[in-house]
C-alpha cells in the first residue's frame, strides 16, 4: 500500500538517442496544460516486465515545455527491466504516468550553488542549471562522465552555462575530485547532486569533511544502483514457513506486496524510509541501495528499505515490526 497518487493516460510523442546508451522520450499527457513543475521533478511510469505491471520513476529533463514532458533513460543491462521496456516503445505508444512531483528541495536565496551530476544523473540537474543561470546566480556544474560521447545534453549545458560547465571525462584523465572541490566552496554554498550510489556516498563524506552542513547537500540517486550485482535472492518471513524468491527484475517490495504481505511505501527510490522493514537474520550479504539510513545503520543490518535494497543469499525479515522505521 502507498499514499494516493494521481495517474493520467499519456502518449509517447517521440524519441531521440542522445548517445549510444541514452534515449530521450517526449511524453504528452492527455490533459496537458504545459504548467511549470518544481525543479528536480520526476514522474512514475507504469511499465510491463515479464508480463507483470511495475512502476519506474524517471526525472523530468529541463524546465516545463508546452510540447510535453521529457525523460531520458539509460539502457542498462544490469537493471530490473525498466530500461529495456522503455527502449522497446515506439512513438504513439500509450502510457500511464503520474503527475510531476519533486523531492529535490532548492533554496533560491543562496549566493553560491554547486551542481554535481554523474552520468544520467544530469536529467534533474539540467532544469536546476537553467533556472539558476536565468537568475544570474553564482552557479557551477560539475558533470562526471566516462567520455564526452556518452554525455547527454552537453550542447544545452554549454549554451546555458558557458565556462561555468566543467566536464570531468574519465577517458581524458579528468576525474572529479570531490574532496578538493568541496574544500574550495564558500561557506553557505548549496550543492545539488544526482548520481549513482557510490558517488553519493563519496560526496556525503567529502561534504562533511569539508565542514559543510549535510543539510546543504541536496540529492537524488539512482534507486537501482548498488555495490553488488543485481541478482536473484531469497527472503524468509519470520515465524512462518514462507520463503519468497526475489528475481533480479523485481524489487523485494513488489514481491512482498504481490504475495499479500503488505508493506507501506511512498517514494520507491530509497529516500523516504517508509518501506523499511526489520532484518532478523542474514545468510549472505545485504546491498543497501537507499539514502535513508546512515552508514552506521547500514553496517548494523537491522533494517532494509524494501523498495530498492537487495541482497546476496537469503535474509529473514519481519514485516510487522516497523514502527520505528521512520
Amino acid at each position: 500500500m502507498r499514499f494516493i497518487e494521481t495517474w493520467t493516460p499519456a502518449t509517447l510523442v517521440s524519441t531521440r538517442d542522445l548517445s549510444p546508451g541514452i534515449r530521450e522520450f517526449l511524453i504528452r499527457p492527455d490533459r496537458f496544460d504545459g504548467a511549470a513543475y518544481p525543479v528536480g521533478s520526476h514522474i512514475n511510469v507504469s511499465v510491463t516486465i515479464d508480463g507483470l505491471p511495475e512502476t519506474r520513476s524517471y526525472s523530468l529533463v529541463g524546465e516545463a515545455s508546452p510540447r510535453g514532458l521529457r525523460i531520458a533513460v539509460r539502457r542498462a543491462e544490469d537493471s530490473r527491466g525498466g530500461s529495456r521496456y522503455m527502449w522497446s516503445l515506439k512513438p504513439g505508444a500509450r502510457l500511464d504516468i503520474t503527475q510531476p512531483s519533486s523531492l529535490l528541495a532548492v533554496d533560491w536565496t543562496r549566493e553560491n550553488y554547486c551542481l554535481i551530476a554523474g552520468g544520467i544523473g544530469i536529467t534533474p540537474i539540467l532544469g536546476a542549471a537553467q533556472a539558476l543561470a536565468r537568475r544570474s546566480t553564482n552557479v557551477t556544474l560539475h558533470y562526471a562522465v566516462r567520455s564526452r560521447g556518452e554525455a547527454a545534453y552537453l550542447d544545452d549545458l554549454a549554451e546555458t552555462l558557458g565556462e561555468r560547465l566543467v566536464v570531468h571525462a574519465s577517458d581524458e584523465g579528468r576525474r572529479l575530485a570531490l574532496d578538493a572541490l568541496f574544500a574550495s566552496l564558500p561557506k553557505g554554498t548549496l550543492a545539488l547532486f544526482c548520481g549513482p550510489m557510490r558517488m553519493l556516498d563519496a560526496a556525503r563524506h567529502a561534504w562533511i569533511a569539508a565542514g559543510h552542513p549535510l543539510a546543504d547537500l541536496r540529492y537524488e540517486t539512482f534507486g537501482s544502483s548498488g555495490t553488488l550485482p543485481t541478482e536473484t535472492f531469497r527472503v524468509r518471513l519470520k515465524d512462518s514457513n514462507v520463503e519468497l524468491e526475489i528475481p533480479r527484475e523485481r524489487s523485494m517490495l513488489d514481491v512482498l506486496n504481490a504475495s499479500g504481505h503488505e508493506v507501506m511505501y511512498d517514494c520507491k527510490r530509497g529516500e523516504c524510509g517508509l518501506c523499511a522493514i526489520d532484518v532478523v537474520e542474514v545468510e549472505g550479504e545485504i546491498d543497501h541501495r537507499d539514502v535513508f539510513f546512515s552508514d552506521h545503520e547500514k553496517q548494523e543490518n537491522r533494517k532494509i528499505c524494501a523498495c530498492v535494497s537487495r541482497a546476496r543469499g537469503t535474509i529473514t525479515v519481519d514485516t510487522l515490526l516497523r514502527a520505528d522505521a521512520v
